[in-house]
């Protein structure tokens, strides 16, 4: 597909970087690391252009910066697609319909998207299911702390206090984006082996906040008890992946 496409790949690997050296480090040139690894894991196994979810995997989170900057205001999805675009055609790649191939991955990576669109391309699902994947198990909870710590949250609450404040507040805990989001992320996977890796993670995530409920003195719940409620989940909305 590309005459040299180990080329293209370093240059495009040197500007994601450079506009996420200015994002948090939740969502850093470590987790495009790791949502790559895992999105060649899956495509073995499922099939797809390598080089177009390589590409689209590297890409995939460039407008995130610009969305933590304005909290939510922007969605880093649709900015990304833009940005994703702009960048392969001016490191050479000349195919339009290459490079929106490309883009619609990076638009419809994103958990909620604003416009409802559902990643169509096998390629797409795999780089939606990778960078959900990165979201769940012991890697999942390290970044959920991570971001829950840069806000100025609490270590951790009540459902009902999670669940009834908005984002980026106190109360935006790790628990809070384990119940409006993360415990629903396998059920919302495309692949089988997206699905199948992220039973593990999920398991031990509940295993873990079992644990932490006890230790603070709170209610024992069992796992999947735990429901978003409405206002829980629409405020979610703007720092979902």
């Amino acid at each position: 597909m590309f005459d040299d496409f180990p080329d293209l790949l370093a240059r495009v690997e040197r500007r994601a970087r450079d506009l996420l050296a200015t994002g948090p480090c939740c969502h850093d040139w470590d987790h495009t690391c790791r949502v790559r690894l895992l999105a060649q894991e899956i495509q073995r196994q499922e099939g797809g252009d390598l080089q177009v979810i390589e590409l689209a995997t590297v890409l995939h989170d460039i407008g995130r910066p610009q969305e933590i900057l304005d909290q939510g205001q922007t969605c880093h999805a649709q900015l990304g697609a833009v940005l994703a675009d702009k960048i392969l055609l001016e490191e050479g790649v000349a195919d339009s319909a290459l490079r929106r191939q490309i883009a619609e991955c990076v638009r419809t990576h994103r958990f909620r998207n604003r416009q409802g669109d559902t990643p169509a391309s096998l390629e797409a699902k795999i780089v939606y299911d990778a960078d959900k994947l990165d979201s769940m198990g012991a890697i999942g909870l390290a970044r959920s702390f991570h971001f829950a710590g840069r806000v100025g949250a609490r270590v951790h609450n009540l459902p009902a206090e999670a669940l009834n404040s908005p984002s980026y507040s106190k109360e935006d805990t790790a628990w809070r984006e384990f119940l409006v989001k993360q415990s629903h992320l396998a059920e919302r996977l495309l692949t089988a082996t997206g699905r199948r890796l992220a039973t593990d993670r999920l398991q031990y995530m509940w295993e873990f906040f079992s644990r932490l409920n006890q230790e603070c003195g709170y209610p024992a719940f069992e796992c999947g008890d735990a429901q978003t409620n409405e206002h829980g989940d629409a405020r979610a909305q703007s720092r979902a992946e």
